[in-house]
């Protein structure tokens, strides 16, 4: 059977190639929700790009869902400097049709989960976590009922991309991240360690945009765009691909390689703020939280991605 999962997303250009990859795997992915959250860009905007992507995938079966338009706690931050002023900046994708659901994203999360036998539901995280952490703060119970929350936020070895210490996702909404880490749920972390190694090379575009389909084209016109910022500030040869890597873990764990370790995330300093503190090496002695994980198969990710992306109209 599929796994059942929920993706809880703030779409960014990263995140509409990872919706698309999820879409593309109906035989071991049954995605019963979109859910948009306040990150890249405003709330309003991120559900509306979620709704483009899905019409894009053809897949206009999957309902989505406005969640959180801000943090728990703090003012929101966004990154129209990397992904426009839209936060789908690049491909020329109509406005969407298909509705956004009525109800809250948050009130859906619970109530698909509580309505469902526990462990059946995954919840994939491509943003900051204000709606999983309000999820878990309104309803508990929840907590105990969640087969695994997949999450690209984090990072250790490469500290940070927003700050010198923080990951993004995890910087926007800190005190949620600390609800999320400290739930109980199985958390796989998909951080930046994995995901600077998954670079778009101009050889991987090409080949992308070589499929001859819409969703090729608009692949490739989206990492285009927000990969400016990127190899400007690296300057590799290629940008990193942060939220796909956690559909492909899904799909392909072979992929990627990690270890169990005790994560927890810095919610006070000013200097380090949104900091994932990773015992890597289990000096601390506390409970191992987190599947950590730290490296990924840069070509076998892109081969994957781009015959998934072939799927597509």
């Amino acid at each position: 059977m599929p796994r059942k999962i929920i993706i809880d997303t703030d779409p960014g250009q990263d995140d509409a190639v990872a919706i698309l990859l999820a879409l593309a795997s109906p035989e071991e992915l049954d995605v019963l929700g979109v859910v948009a959250v306040a990150g890249n860009v405003g709330l309003h905007h991120n559900a509306n790009n979620a709704r483009k992507v899905v019409e894009l995938s053809g897949r206009r079966d999957i309902p989505v869902y406005a969640g959180c338009a801000r943090p728990m706690r703090r003012h929101l931050v966004t990154a129209e400097h990397v992904h426009g002023e839209t936060g789908l900046n690049g491909p020329d994708l109509p406005d969407p049709t298909i509705p956004l659901q009525a109800q809250h994203g948050v009130d859906y999360i619970i109530d698909i989960l509580m309505a469902s036998e526990p462990g059946t539901i995954t919840l994939c995280t491509l943003g900051p976590l204000t709606n999983i952490a309000m999820a878990l703060v309104k309803q508990p119970a929840i907590a105990e009922r969640i087969a695994e929350i997949v999450m690209m936020g984090g990072a250790y070895f490469e500290v940070g991309n927003i700050t010198p210490t923080a990951e993004f996702n995890i910087y926007v909404d800190p005190e949620a991240a600390d609800v999320v880490l400290r739930s109980g749920a199985p958390i796989t972390m998909l951080p930046l360690d994995v995901t600077h190694q998954i670079q778009s090379t101009p050889e991987r575009l090409t080949a992308i945009r070589g499929l001859g389909n819409r969703s090729g084209k608009a692949v490739y016109d989206m990492l285009t765009f927000s990969e400016g910022f990127d190899l400007k500030k690296y300057g590799w040869s290629g940008a990193p691909l942060h939220d796909p890597t956690v559909i492909a873990w899904l799909l392909r764990p072979d992929l990627f390689e990690g270890r169990h370790c005790n994560v927890t995330v810095e919610t006070a300093s000013e200097l380090t703020v949104g900091m994932t503190v990773t015992d890597y090496w289990h000096v601390t002695g506390k409970v191992r939280n987190v599947n950590y994980l730290r490296t990924g198969n840069a070509e076998g990710f892109y081969q994957f991605l781009t015959e998934r992306l072939a799927r597509l109209p």
